[in-house]
């Protein structure tokens, strides 16, 4: 790993140590009714797909935050090892669910060292890709803990409309966001701003993939998991609902323009 990749990786730590038990109140692009029920419809449509033959079947969720994907997986009935470089994360995580089908794992944000080859039926992944340097070396280690016949779930990043510059997503940019009073009387966002002109692509969580000429890839990740045996069960993109958006707007758009995506892999047969 390239010395900046380090540094990005370690303020990516810090900054989500820092906001773990506000995290959820900081996010309404995902925690509100409209995105948590299509969660819950992908991560049924992922476990729909595993073909291991085991009951219950075994998940990691990798990069779990404060435990959304976490709490999907445990109420469809997996038993769940939830992964992330922050421990502030898993102390909340631990908090939040006593079930004696979880168990959490300390990432080295690098790879997933400590975890073994093919250990899970189902791998699941959530907002989590655009945090690392290099994503494609992530999918790769998200391929070999996957077992024969089990599932790769990777969901909620941008998808390549998002950038493709369409005037009808830049008209539902302008028209659907309800105004934020609200930052203007955050403290923190006028530093953030202030050091936005000294650092353009400075982030306030560390956000490293998010740039026009630096983000996710789609077709590279699709490659990267074929060449690790996997085939293609679902590829859908869709239009986030964020906690601001006028819900009547979001409903005229929501079929007519998409931004992101999300995709579901089977590891093959030898």
């Amino acid at each position: 790993m390239k010395g900046s990749d380090e540094l990005a990786i370690a303020r990516n730590v810090a900054a989500h140590d820092r906001i773990a038990l506000r995290y959820e109140a900081l996010h309404g692009e995902i925690f509100n009714d409209i995105e948590q029920a299509r969660l819950r419809s992908a991560v049924e449509r992922a476990a729909a797909a595993v073909r291991t033959g085991r009951d219950p079947i075994s998940a990691l969720d990798f990069g779990c935050g404060s435990g959304n994907l976490t709490g999907h997986l445990l109420d469809i009935g997996a038993s769940v090892t939830a992964a992330d470089v922050s421990s502030g994360f898993l102390e909340l995580v631990r908090s939040r669910y006593s079930s004696d089908r979880l168990q959490t794992f300390r990432l080295n944000g690098r790879d997933l060292a400590g975890l073994p080859d093919a250990g899970f039926d189902l791998v699941a992944t959530y907002s989590v890709l655009h945090h690392i340097p290099d994503y494609l070396g992530a999918c790769a280690e998200l391929a070999r803990v996957c077992r024969q016949g089990g599932v790769v779930l990777i969901d909620h990043e941008l998808s390549d409309e998002y950038w493709a510059d369409d005037p009808l997503y830049t008209e539902f940019q302008r028209s659907a966001p309800r105004f934020d009073w609200r930052k203007y009387l955050t403290p923190s966002n006028y530093l953030y701003r202030l050091r936005r002109v000294f650092e353009p692509r400075y982030s306030n969580e560390g956000d490293i993939h998010v740039w026009p000429d630096d983000h996710i890839e789609w077709a590279r990740i699709t490659e990267v998991m074929e060449r690790h045996g996997f085939e293609v069960v679902l590829a859908e993109t869709y239009l986030l609902y964020r906690a601001l958006y006028r819900r009547e707007v979001y409903d005229r758009f929501k079929d007519r323009c998409t931004d992101t995506k999300l995709m579901i892999f089977r590891k093959l047969g030898d």
